[in-house]
């Protein structure tokens, strides 16, 4: 099982972005992640490496046809350079273009290739809290098979395959079109080469059936809305014996009640009254991993500060570590005063200094000095 997050969530751009935006979206994210400028940061130079190779795959116009339409697999494949390793199953990366576009890109397929079956994709949500732990479930689906009877052949049990007559075993046709000899898939055996005498009753010579699976599924801690978790065979059965295409998983993570999440970064609005902002104290949150998390308020906190937790954040996907918690003060002016407590407001307004409140009494002294010049 392999764990992959879209190219253009890499980049922060949308699917039909430009090649301008692309680029430019390279430029800033490569920047701010160069293991140059974030030495010893592990995280950084993980993220630089992935986004380094979405913008080789995207700013490539026939790799990014061939992504959009395949995934990581039609990427991978021609990176590799082809060849039986790649998940997507094309001999080379001409074959992943001869599907988008046709034979203008090699032609037919013939000689018996066949065709792998089609990748399916399951949308899965889940809670932050999984998110942080991580968890094992089980998905229902209903996908092709491989059809048990004819073994995924497509013939009767006891008959067989023969050559195609028509093209000769070979899976092509040629035909004479004024100057130029024009090479298609056979027509008769569908390019494969070969043709089956009786087909299987059960798959009609298919070879494959629908039928519900049960999958277990393992989501890795760490996990972010776009994540693609990938399920190597397990897609659609492919036609008549052809290998099997792959299922992805794409994660949703439900929004919280409590944190918001940026990365590995959690944030938080925590309000507070105006008398612990100014005599400072702590605060206990709720942890993910189920702990209470002491946040310290130094005296005097504002009202849109930001007081830093580190490694109380979600954990590092794939690797070591965790984000930071951020907690975002607010804090909060009695709406309802008893006389006693205006009594002793005044009594503390009177005895107010510019050194204890800078920003308020300063900015007032300037108003009044900016008009008495007039």
């Amino acid at each position: 099982m392999e764990t992959e997050v879209d190219f253009y969530e890499l980049l922060e751009v949308e699917r039909s972005a430009d090649d301008k935006t692309i680029k430019s979206a390279y430029r800033r994210l490569a920047m701010r992640f160069h293991p140059d400028r974030n030495p010893g940061d592990a995280e950084s130079e993980a993220r630089f490496k992935a986004i380094s190779r979405a913008y080789d795959c995207l700013k490539d116009p026939q790799k990014r046809a061939a992504y959009d339409r395949f995934g990581h697999a039609a990427y991978e494949q021609a990176a590799s350079g082809g060849g039986q390793g790649g998940g997507q199953g094309f001999s080379d990366i001409g074959d992943i273009f001869e599907t988008i576009f046709g034979s203008a890109f090699g032609g037919a397929s013939g000689g018996g290739r066949q065709r792998r079956g089609a990748d399916l994709r399951y949308d899965m949500e889940i809670t932050l809290e999984e998110a942080f732990h991580g968890k094992e479930t089980e998905i229902a689906i209903e996908v092709s098979q491989t059809c048990d009877p004819c073994g995924g052949s497509g013939a009767e049990p006891g008959t067989g395959k023969r050559g195609c007559e028509t093209c000769g075993g070979f899976g092509k046709v040629r035909a004479q079109q004024g100057f130029f000899v024009v090479e298609r898939a056979c027509p008769t055996c569908h390019g494969r080469g070969e043709v089956i005498e009786k087909p299987c009753r059960v798959c009609r010579g298919e070879g494959r059936v629908d039928m519900p699976q049960t999958l277990e599924i393992t989501v890795p801690p760490g996990v972010e809305t776009g994540t693609r978790i990938r399920l190597s065979g397990k897609g659609e059965a492919g036609p008549q014996g052809a290998p099997s295409g792959d299922l992805y998983i794409f994660m949703h993570v439900r929004r919280h009640d409590v944190f918001e999440r940026d990365g590995t970064n959690l944030f938080t609005k925590v309000p507070i009254t105006f008398t612990k902002a100014a005599l400072g104290g702590t605060i206990s949150l709720p942890g993910l991993d189920g702990e209470w998390i002491t946040v310290n308020i130094p005296a005097g906190v504002q009202s849109g500060e930001q007081l830093r937790k580190r490694g109380d954040g979600m954990p590092v996907l794939q690797g070591r570590g965790r984000g930071d918690l951020v907690v975002d003060i607010q804090v909060e002016t009695p709406r309802k005063l008893s006389s006693k407590q205006k009594e002793l407001l005044r009594e503390f307004q009177q005895s107010e200094t510019k050194a204890q409140c800078p920003d308020a009494m300063g900015f007032f002294e300037r108003i009044k000095a900016n008009f008495s010049k007039r």
